[in-house]
């Protein structure tokens, strides 16, 4: 049922990002056919300017844009156009009520940042865009079937945890978050005191350790906040951050191609 749930709450969310994978195949071809003309016409039009004997100034300082660039212009308008109608979300997700985190989103960068005190330890979580799975995968990928590749066919965000105390070492956590579950790959204690060109050892494998010590440390996550609660939100979240940075992408690489 909680796996059947966030399925529900992010199918609006899965739906824009599929609509923008097709928009992606679709105008490929032909943004890559716009750029490659780009690159091959301003080529050309270099060797024409030197290998003539006598160049027009007035040719050398024209400012009509190349018919590769209109192509080019037209693609990606395409493109900005189909993402819009995928209806992508323009504003930011708010967070549930009782979310622990204060949330540091900030336009043009790939991750955001999570930050909470709690009894004297300071938290920061940095989320990264998730690696979804929309079923357009090849079936015939012999690294996603392999039974010890279970989670190769979920939706996964990365996350660096981070608690930290007072002047001190701090723990990062490498995290793996899928629906309704949370993975720790690796768990490292930081130093700042130890100088970068030091190799500090960083433990064995977290899943090496004892089943027991294993257990203890998802529950020690889990009280500072770091729960499929809180994940399942970050995927929503993450999911709408993507779409919304993709077509500020497109609009960019717009306007510096019509300046």
């Amino acid at each position: 049922m909680a796996v059947t749930n966030i399925i529900r709450r992010t199918a609006s969310q899965v739906v824009p990002l599929a609509a923008r994978m097709i928009c992606r195949t679709q105008s490929y071809h032909n943004l890559s056919s716009a750029l490659l003309s780009t690159v091959v016409n301003g080529s050309a039009a270099s060797r024409n300017f030197f290998r003539s004997s006598a160049p027009s100034t007035l040719h050398f300082y024209s400012t009509k844009r190349p018919s590769s660039d209109e192509s080019l212009l037209k693609v990606l308008q395409s493109e900005i156009q189909c993402v819009e109608e995928s209806d992508v979300q323009d504003e930011v997700d708010e967070a549930p009520e009782g979310f622990p985190f204060e949330i540091e989103d900030h336009p043009g960068q790939q991750t955001i940042t999570l930050t909470r005190e709690y009894q004297g330890e300071s938290i920061n979580v940095e989320v990264h865009m998730p690696d979804l799975v929309t079923g357009d995968e090849d079936e015939n990928d012999n690294d996603r079937d392999h039974p010890d590749n279970e989670g190769a066919n979920q939706s996964q965000i990365p996350l660096v945890v981070r608690v930290s105390k007072k002047n001190g070492p701090s723990l990062e956590f490498g995290i793996t978050s899928f629906a309704d579950e949370i993975a720790i790959d690796t768990l490292s204690i930081k130093d700042p005191n130890v100088a970068e060109d030091q190799i500090a050892y960083e433990g064995p494998d977290f899943t090496d350790l004892d089943e027991n010590l294993q257990k203890a440390f998802h529950k020690y996550l889990e009280i500072r906040g770091i729960k499929p609660s809180t994940t399942n939100f970050l995927h929503e979240y993450m999911i709408n951050k993507d779409g919304r940075e993709y077509k500020m992408w497109l609009k960019n690489l717009k306007k510096f191609i019509e300046a």
